[in-house]
């Protein structure tokens, strides 16, 4: 891996460290991060696969009251190194490379969490200075402070990314290549899993009864091996068009008494 592959690598991870507290340009999303990486280290595809693969399970992924969500940009970031160093060398099947990479990214995200627990404690103290610059209306030092407490938030993932890019490829080739048959064949077909697993998760906290109908008829569609993506797109507008109709008229010819929920009210009719 060259110097400037490896600066850009940085970079990225800095700024994916970053958006994962801001959240306003979505660096931190695996989609995102990892068709970077790819990019910026000569494997686009390599890292739209990888990334569209972990989008699945960080869709389900959100900070809940006092619940922290695991950490998604150091999980994206780390597995994507993982992957480019691995494919350096052309002896490892380039499937179990991201197969793997994609089964090491669950126990990475839950490591974030201590780095982000980490970094939050450091920034304790500072809130204190903030609100003594405050109480004297020093607002540009409140923003230096602002500026380092976020920056610090990039660094925890920077720091473990240069660190991974320092590993030979050899190493870590090797490392695969010693992997039992049993043991990289259950990493791919987890990875599979992955995507059915992040889309639980969503569904969890989606389901109500007038989105199963939705559900159910999505497996039906899906099963059907001559529609096009294209016409799965065009079906799902059209089911957004017809249920958008139907909440707009809920309630006519009942005197006003809908729900909102057309087909909620639908089903309570009868």
């Amino acid at each position: 891996m060259s110097a400037i592959t490896i600066i850009l690598i940085i970079i990225i991870a800095l700024l994916a460290g970053m958006e994962g507290i801001l959240d306003e340009f979505q660096f931190h999303q695996p989609l995102v991060v990892c068709t970077l990486i790819g990019l910026v280290s000569g494997h686009l595809t390599e890292g739209i696969i990888l990334g569209g693969s972990l989008q699945m399970i960080a869709l389900g992924w959100a900070n809940v009251g006092a619940a922290v969500a695991p950490d998604a940009a150091l999980a994206s970031v780390a597995s994507s190194i993982l992957m480019v160093l691995g494919l350096q060398n052309g002896s490892v099947d380039t499937q179990t490379v991201i197969s793997t990479s994609i089964a090491v990214a669950i126990p990475l995200s839950v490591a974030g969490l201590f780095l982000t627990m980490l970094c939050r404690t450091i920034t304790i103290p500072i809130v204190h200075f903030m609100d003594k610059a405050a109480e004297k209306g020093k607002i540009k030092v409140i923003e230096v402070w602002q500026i380092l407490c976020i920056f610090l938030q990039g660094i925890r993932i920077a720091i473990p990314a240069a660190a991974l890019c320092i590993i030979p490829a050899s190493a870590l080739t090797d490392a695969l290549s010693m992997m039992p048959d049993w043991l990289s064949t259950g990493m791919a077909i987890g990875g599979g899993m992955v995507a059915a697993v992040g889309y639980a998760m969503v569904i969890n906290m989606m389901s109500t009864k007038e989105t199963w109908a939705f559900f159910i008829l999505g497996f039906v569609l899906a099963a059907l091996g001559q529609l096009t993506l294209i016409a799965l797109g065009a079906i799902g507008l059209a089911l957004a068009i017809i249920y958008l109709t139907l909440k707009e008229n809920s309630g006519n010819g009942r005197g006003g008494t809908g729900s909102g929920d057309p087909l909620g009210d639908i089903l309570n009719d009868y």
